[in-house]
């Protein structure tokens, strides 16, 4: 018989107790205790990057031992096959100790790649592969995006084109997180230019060990080199590799975006938050003024709706369904709150932001500053998701496009 939520979080505040360490109160007293890494987007050298993830993926892996992790999974995927609530008690124990940085590449394999796999994958990938990426054994990497398809994804150029059994793949991909540390990649490709954009598109899930694929790193404006360009040239993809029907990629692509943008749970906590500015603020004995206790309280409620709507969402939407327009409002809120955070830093920090003193937990603000805007891009862009809610949810007219209807091929890009 399955716990019941009280049950669940007795059993796993008990487990992090005996595997995990309670972390320090945000007091004044814990200041410069530990790590003071606020970065939204890692940037550490290549060994350090591997040593993080490794470390994150064995705390997965012992969790799953102990029945803590993939709660929501069905038992059939090798899931707990419980509940939202059941998720989110373990979560709000978890918040209490101090556990393994959190990586993107293991947040996209377990939270985008897996759940498509789920609902679009054959028999044998769901056999084969899918228990690999639930276990984090293989991590696998996002290749959407190109260089002239960002926003208009849909656009993108990348070829696929059928000989026999294979399909011969040449293109370029760009801004793929964690390309570089991942064993496979959800690939979309243009496999016919002669139908409108949407039409034309096939998703595959490849190894990015095939020859011809070239991965190549980014450097970023917050330091990091998390992201890179990949280049495909004449690689001979394996039609099993094939992720839904020849012609329904897009399809398969709204899917993944979907999760992005509004998976189970929470938001993934990257950089900064409410816990450290308080302890910040405290630091600089500030924590009494009028103002920053205003614009603290603005980010604490921030954050708690943000997570009280992700409940909402996970409850409303039926075990194993795609995820609907509604991550478009939870991907909103999260950008949001990223940027309201870096605001009441700067208002706390002055010029300590900007110049490098050596003190701690200070000038590594600029990390999640410099690092926070990128995710008003990266899941699709601010636009994109008001245009996805005004059509989607308000019923809005469409936005005109100038090349509806056309084929790909006769479409100015």
């Amino acid at each position: 018989m399955a716990d019941s939520v009280d049950e669940l979080r007795e059993r796993a505040r008990r487990w992090l107790s005996e595997h995990a360490t309670l972390r320090p109160a945000a007091e004044t007293s814990s200041w410069g205790v530990g790590s003071d890494d606020l970065s939204v987007f890692h940037d550490v050298d290549a060994a350090e990057e591997r040593a993080v993830l490794d470390r994150l993926v064995a705390w997965h892996q012992l969790k799953l031992a102990a029945g803590l992790a993939l709660l929501e999974w069905p038992i059939e995927d090798g899931g707990g096959g419980l509940t939202p609530e059941h998720e989110e008690a373990v979560r709000t124990e978890e918040r209490r100790f101090d556990l393994p940085a959190s990586h993107e590449l293991f947040d996209v394999t377990l939270g985008l790649i897996a759940p498509t796999i789920r609902l679009f994958g054959t028999e044998q990938q769901r056999r084969e592969l899918l228990p690999r990426l639930l276990r984090a054994e293989d991590l696998a990497c996002q290749l959407f995006s190109e260089p002239s398809a960002g926003s208009d994804l849909a656009s993108l150029g990348t070829r696929a084109v059928r000989d026999g059994d294979e399909w011969v793949v040449n293109g370029q991909k760009v801004w793929t997180s964690g390309a570089h540390l991942a064993q496979w990649g959800e690939l979309i490709a243009r496999t016919d230019p002669d139908v409108p954009k949407h039409a034309g598109l096939t998703a595959f899930v490849i190894p990015l060990d095939l020859p011809g694929i070239t991965v190549r790193p980014l450097r970023q404006m917050s330091g990091g080199s998390s992201f890179n360009e990949v280049f495909l040239d004449d690689v001979r993809v394996p039609d099993s590799c094939r992720l839904g029907a020849v012609g329904d990629g897009w399809k398969v692509t709204l899917t993944t975006l979907g999760f992005e943008r509004g998976g189970d749970g929470p938001p993934m906590r990257v950089g900064g938050g409410y816990d450290e500015l308080l302890a910040l603020a405290r630091w600089l004995g500030r924590d009494k003024d009028p103002v920053v206790r205003q614009r603290l309280a603005e980010v604490y409620a921030h954050e708690r709706v943000g997570v009280l709507n992700a409940l909402r969402a996970d409850a409303e939407r039926r075990p194993g369904q795609a995820p609907g327009p509604e991550g478009s409002i939870k991907k909103l809120h999260w950008v949001r709150g990223l940027t309201q955070v870096s605001e009441v830093a700067a208002l706390l920090l002055g010029n300590r932001l900007v110049a490098d003193t050596g003190e701690w937990g200070t000038f590594a603000w600029t990390a999640h500053v410099l690092g926070a805007p990128g995710y008003r891009i990266a899941g699709g862009s601010d636009e994109v998701q008001r245009t996805i809610l005004g059509e989607r949810v308000l019923g809005l007219p469409a936005e005109p496009r100038a090349d509806r209807g056309l084929p790909w091929r006769e479409s100015v890009r």
